[in-house]
């Protein structure tokens, strides 16, 4: 098996927002990050799955450079792009780029295909018009569509083709990472499935590292290499797709996989039920922020933050897995 590089280190990753507040009244801290750490090879899938709210989308603003951390580490290609100069930042813009959930929004319905496709390649190179419109021609075959047509509009186009189109832009800097934004949550189930193949073969040709963002774990078990479970911010379980899906340990990550459909009628009993709802980020729980929705919390869970600690070929942040009280 080839080696590829490392692409993205993340050490203790945080960030921070003010919210509220006025001339005479502060506003409120919401941390919607609180150290987050994983690594991302060339060539490898990290999916983050988690309920609304849980950091998947800050992570991802964090990795595009949308937003920078409030704290931790975050090296991209092997450079810190916190404090970078403007030629490097340049540089690392170029080496990540985002594929948005609705194909319907992330086009400008006044360009033309050609033009949004070559709109990245003018701002960050100096490539001749001639061979733009070639490289143009070129993406259009590689994402299953014909060249003629990117002198058509965006409305000219089905939900599926436009995502293709999305795909193609993020491609077209040939970069070494791509955050996926639940690319096809907004698709039909029958182009879904075309739309994560095309994925695939762009993954294999240019050896792409994808950060996937996605709330369907039926997606996530067929696109996924590996697996960051979130909860209010923070990683609770992090492994191997296979070792998440065949033997959760957090009780989170069950209570998850437990509300997705499964067609293997051996794991049909395998249930973890959730009370209450998810914790302002507001007003965060002590200790470990999932105990008050925990079957298995008890007093230490309600005092003591838990880490993430190594366990059967995984990571799990869980107190009652640590004691071996988890079922």
């Amino acid at each position: 098996m080839t080696a590829f590089a490392r692409v993205v280190t993340a050490e203790g990753l945080e960030r921070r927002y003010t919210v509220g507040g006025g001339m005479f009244k502060a506003g409120a801290e919401v941390q919607a990050l609180r150290g987050v750490s994983f690594t991302l090879d060339q060539g490898r899938t990290l999916a983050v799955v988690g309920e609304s709210g849980c950091g998947k989308s800050t992570l991802a603003r964090l990795i595009t450079l949308i937003e920078r951390p409030s704290a931790g580490r975050l090296e991209l290609d092997g450079v810190d792009p916190v404090g970078a100069d403007a030629p490097t930042t340049r540089r690392l813009r170029r080496t990540v780029q985002i594929v948005f959930q609705n194909p319907y929004g992330s086009l400008n319905p006044r360009q033309k295909i050609t033009d949004i496709l070559q709109e990245p390649v003018i701002i960050n190179t100096d490539t001749p018009a001639s061979e733009r419109a070639e490289a143009v021609s070129q993406m259009m075959r590689k994402v299953g569509l014909r060249p003629e047509q990117a002198q058509r509009y965006p409305h000219m186009f089905s939900g599926g083709q436009r995502q293709r189109i999305a795909i193609a832009r993020a491609v077209m800097l040939r970069p070494k990472v791509v955050v996926l934004d639940e690319p096809v949550s907004a698709l039909d189930l029958s182009i879904q499935a075309q739309v994560l193949n095309l994925l695939v073969e762009l993954q294999d040709e240019f050896h792409l590292a994808y950060l996937f963002v996605s709330h369907n774990l039926s997606v996530v078990h067929h696109f996924a290499d590996d697996v960051m479970v979130m909860y209010l911010g923070r990683a609770v379980e992090q492994g191997s797709r296979d070792a998440i899906f065949q033997a959760p340990q957090h009780p989170y990550t069950q209570a998850l996989l437990a509300a997705s459909p499964i067609a293997d009628p051996s794991r049909r009993g395998i249930r973890t039920k959730l009370v209450g709802e998810l914790p302002s980020p507001l007003r965060p729980p002590p200790g470990c922020v999932f105990h008050p929705r925990c079957p298995l919390q008890n007093a230490r869970c309600r005092e003591e933050v838990p880490l993430l600690q190594p366990l059967n070929g995984r990571q799990v942040a869980c107190h009652a897995v640590e004691e071996g009280r988890a079922a």
